[in-house]
Parts: structure tokens; sequence; C-alpha cells
């Protein structure tokens, strides 16, 4: 009877450190958790991702797709419980950075996962490089933990393939139209014909792009870029040397031509200054003489013989100041 009572308290004693004890867990701040029963994840009742606006940009055919149901997210904080028949996925929704050129499957792909190929509208191979971040959905997990087996490859996949067609069709913005007031516009463009020069000028353009195309994968793949950021575009190493030689062609030109409109927006003004300067000093010699005659008007139409009466007062005051006076005699 003891020993039977030994290994019952035994097999007690199993259980709870096995099933019970065992069944406590946590989720970290930077974790959310899902249950599973008997391999059946918690859903809230019979929502999807499709009434959730990460869905917003899925096309009719895209949203017949990326139907997912909605789980029931485990927050941070604990320690909560499971059953034995219970599994418990926790997931990191902390933002990472990778590499754009990482290849998840072949880590040796792509330079080691450095420089990633795409070819131009021109037909140029050239090398990109930049990084990417993401998160996990937390309003997705269901893609991220049972839809999918291994998200971050349809993900990088899934960018890739976009940037590459981007860079594949890329054409910059038009140029403005040469006026008559600024008619170095076109010479100066000119030279801006060169597929990577366009893409090297608008990397800001491209990112932005690249971040709209991409709304969706959280919808897709459980997964969320928070941005991507393209750093380089290099050429080709037999057009490199060209390359070069156009650019500092282009800038020679376009600084010969800043240097032109300089001097001639200052020649512009230094006129414009001039003329302003003649025409006070013209005004400021003809206005004494306007003065006068206003006044001379004003003598006429105050009375007969008042503009007689003045101009012999002037007379005077002349005579009086002067030192020797000529009088004209008459002979006759």
């Amino acid at each position: 009877m003891s020993i039977f009572a030994g290994c019952l308290v035994g097999f007690v004693i199993w259980f709870l450190l096995r099933y019970l004890v065992a069944g406590l867990y946590t989720v970290n701040q930077n974790e959310r958790a899902v249950k599973t029963s008997f391999g059946r994840a918690e859903r809230v009742g019979q929502a999807t991702t499709l009434q959730d606006p990460i869905a917003e940009g899925l096309s009719d055919e895209e949203r017949a797709r990326y139907v997912y149901p909605q789980l029931r997210v485990i927050q941070p904080g604990g320690p909560y419980f499971k059953w034995p028949w219970e599994k418990v996925y926790k997931v990191t929704i902390a933002t990472q950075t990778m590499n754009m050129a990482t290849d998840p499957e072949d880590p040796r792909a792509n330079d080691g996962g450095t420089t990633l190929e795409a070819v131009t509208k021109d037909q140029l191979n050239t090398g990109l490089k930049g990084q990417i971040r993401y998160r996990v959905a937390e309003k997705n997990l269901y893609a991220f933990l049972f839809g999918v087996k291994r998200p971050i490859v349809h993900v990088m996949g899934y960018f890739i393939s976009i940037l590459r067609e981007r860079i594949a069709n890329f054409e910059a913005p038009a140029a403005p139209a040469a006026t008559a007031a600024d008619p170095h516009l076109s010479v100066s463009d000119a030279a801006i014909g060169v597929s990577i020069n366009d893409l090297r000028k608008n990397l800001r353009d491209i990112n932005d792009h690249m971040d709209r195309e991409c709304a969706t994968s959280a919808a897709r793949y459980g997964i969320t870029l928070d941005a991507s950021l393209i750093t380089g575009i290099d050429p080709p190493p037999e057009v490199e040397s060209a390359l070069a030689a156009i650019n500092t062609a282009y800038n020679q030109v376009s600084s010969d031509i800043s240097l032109a409109q300089a001097g001639a927006d200052q020649k512009i003004v230094q006129s414009r200054r001039a003329v302003e300067i003649e025409t006070l000093r013209a005004q400021a010699e003809v206005q004494p003489l306007v003065a006068v005659a206003e006044q001379l008007t004003a003598l006429r139409q105050s009375g007969p013989g008042a503009l007689e009466t003045y101009v012999r007062n002037v007379r005077l005051g002349l005579f009086n100041s002067a030192r020797r006076a000529i009088l004209e005699v008459n002979h006759d």
C-alpha cells in the first residue's frame, strides 16, 4: 500500500510540474502571442482581415485571395496559463532592418546580400544598395504564423519584383519648359538623358513609390514594410568612366550657364539702378521749375498787375545784390 501511495504521489507531482507549472507563460513588452487549441487558433468571432483598414489597398481579386481570420491576440503581461493540448506562438513586433539585397533562402546570392542587380530602361545592369525596415503586423498574425510558410521570403520577393519593375520603367519627371525669361533651362537639362542619372536624381521619388506599392504587404503576408531606403545606384564598370565624363561635362555646362546668368542678372540690376538714379536727378531739377510755374500762374490769377509787380520786385532784389548794372539806352 505504501508503494502504491508513493507512486500516486509521484504521479501527482509529475503531473503538476509537467502540465500545470509548465503551463504558465509570460509575454514580453515587444511580443504578441497567439494560442491554439488542438492546432486551431483562437478567433475573434467571424471577423476577417477584410474588415480591417490594412486591406483597403487590395484589389477585388486580391481580396478574394488574401482573406484571413482575425485572431485573439495575447497582450504583454502574465503569467498566463495554457492546457497541455494548447500551444502558444510568440512573435516579436519590434521594427527590424534588413539589407534589401539579402536572400533569406541563399545568403550567398546578390554578392553575399550586399548588392541587388536591376536593369534600367536603356539596358544597363545596375547595382542597387539600400535597406528596408519591417515589422510583424499585429492585425494579421494569422497570415504570418499560419498563412505563409516563410513570410519574410515572400515579402522580399514581392519587394524586389516591384523595385526591379520600377527601375526598368522609370522615367524622370518632365523638366520645366524654357521661357524667354529663363532660356538657360533647356540648355542645362539637355545633358539629362542617361537613366542612371535620372534614377540618382529621383531616389526620394523611388523610395516613396516603393512605400506606396508595398502598403498591402501587411494584408498579404502579415508583415508591414515601414520604409525602404535606397542609398546607392552604381553603374556597371564598363560604363562608369563614360558616365563620369558625361556628368563632368554636364556639371561644367551647368556651372558656366549659372555664372553667365548671374552676370547678366547683375548687369540688369545695375542698369535698373542707374535708370532710377537718373530719373530721380531729372525730377529734382524739374521740381523747382514746376514750383515757379505754379507760383506765377497763381499770381496771374490773383488779379491784374500782380504778375508785373512780382517781376518788378524780383528785378529790384537783383539790382540790390548786383555790384554793377548795365542799362540799355535808347538813342531815339
